[in-house]
């Protein structure tokens, strides 16, 4: 009979490994989770109560950043955009933020609006932007 090697050895986790309710975090460790994304800015809480949020993949920051570097890029300052022709318009097809919901445009919007980069402005068929 040939030799074999020594074998490696076999661990086992405990089940259940963290919880005892396997897919079920404590209250407590969520609040913390969540907590850590609204720091960081990728959180932002929809009611008072805190019961309903929304997280954003990039921070509005972020989209404002893709979207103004687009804007310079393309030499577009003291243009004015509707929200539509920003994220489903031709020009943007090949941008990331091309597809995105109207709510998570606006947040960006209004970071460059408090950067002074961009103001949102009420056209006769919806809203629109211009950029500076």
């Amino acid at each position: 009979p040939g030799a074999r090697g020594p074998r490696a050895p076999t661990a086992r986790l405990p089940q259940p490994l963290l919880n005892p309710r396997p897919g079920k975090l404590p209250l407590e460790s969520i609040l913390v989770v969540l907590e850590e994304l609204r720091k960081n800015g990728n959180l932002e809480w929809l009611d008072k109560n805190k019961t309903s949020f929304l997280i954003m993949w990039k921070r509005p920051e972020e989209w404002g950043k893709l979207i103004y570097q687009w804007v310079s890029r393309n030499g577009l300052t003291n243009s004015v955009f509707t929200l539509y022709e920003l994220v489903s318009g031709d020009d943007t097809e090949n941008e990331e933020f091309h597809g995105l919901d109207e709510a998570t445009l606006l947040r960006a919007l209004q970071a460059l609006q408090q950067e002074h980069k961009a103001e949102i402005i009420t056209l006769d068929d919806g809203r629109g932007v211009k950029f500076f």
